[in-house]
């Protein structure tokens, strides 16, 4: 085999192969139905046109067998008046009508001959249509709902190619959801552990902790000035508690509850507001 011929049948096997991708069993079946149709309709036809040409020629048959009738007659007038001359050329033309009638029934019986071939063929190929137009349908049907079939369980088992690019899909939008929160995550962590700095405030992270240490200073000169103005209250209303705490040593201030200790704070603000309020009323 030829380079060309390879080539040749390399391209015919690949047009082949599209075209039976391409081919769809209904409309080839319909197809193949109207063709069957169409050749009918030409046997009818040419049945037609073989009864057109049988009835002329049987209308000059009998064209001709009225001249024969008429030439009989003619001669038998000849004859009875002595003109044994007319009556042998009107015999003459009787003969030759005649001949050609006998030519004309042959045709007639030719052709009533051939009508009746296609009249057979006629019906053996509409019946033939006929059970071809029911294995057409049935063949569709079946066709049809092999494919809804198809289209189920491509659907059910995502076999199908719109459900596989609806899975790739959902796939690339997973990942990218998945991407975004672990980089949010990220700078969450990032922010809150101060390694980056945010675009929109101007402090750095010393300025942050020098607030911060600004901060801790005024809440501690603030707690400095609250225990000594409680210190001076509990000095005025209870010298002799205050011999008391004086006397405590060191140890065993360490060893007070912190619960106790904020018992205490509240009865002493609460004794000193009771006594700004007995001020006030004298």
């Amino acid at each position: 085999m030829g380079i060309l011929s390879r080539t040749s049948y390399v391209i015919r096997s690949k047009v082949n192969a599209l075209l039976n991708r391409a081919e769809d069993p209904g409309e080839t079946l319909d197809y193949s139905y109207e063709q069957l149709r169409d050749e009918l309709q030409k046997v009818k036809q040419g049945i037609a046109d073989l009864t057109t040409q049988k009835k002329r020629l049987e209308i000059q048959k009998r064209r001709l067998e009225e001249n024969v009738e008429k030439h009989n007659e003619q001669a038998r007038q000849a004859v009875e008046q002595d003109r044994d001359d007319l009556a042998r050329r009107a015999l003459e033309k009787k003969k030759q009508k005649m001949n050609q009638i006998e030519g004309l029934e042959r045709q007639i019986a030719d052709l009533e001959k051939k009508q009746d071939g296609l009249i057979e063929q006629k019906n053996e190929l509409q019946q033939q249509i006929e059970e071809f137009r029911t294995r057409k349908e049935t063949m569709k049907a079946r066709y049809e709902a092999a494919e809804a079939s198809a289209r189920v369980n491509e659907a059910m088992t995502g076999a199908g190619e719109e459900m596989a690019d609806i899975s790739r899909t959902i796939e690339r939008a997973e990942e990218q959801t998945e991407e975004m929160e672990a980089r949010s995550a990220a700078l969450d962590e990032l922010r809150e552990s101060g390694a980056i700095e945010s675009q929109i405030s101007d402090q750095s992270d010393l300025d942050r902790e020098l607030e911060e240490l600004s901060t801790d200073s005024a809440v501690d000169r603030e707690l400095d000035t609250l225990k000594s103005e409680m210190g001076t209250e509990e000095t005025v209303e209870e010298p002799d508690d205050q011999e008391t705490v004086e006397e405590v040593d060191d140890d065993a201030v360490e060893d007070v509850d912190l619960e106790e200790l904020e018992e205490a704070v509240e009865e002493s603000e609460v004794e000193s507001e009771l006594e700004e309020l007995k001020e006030e009323e004298k």
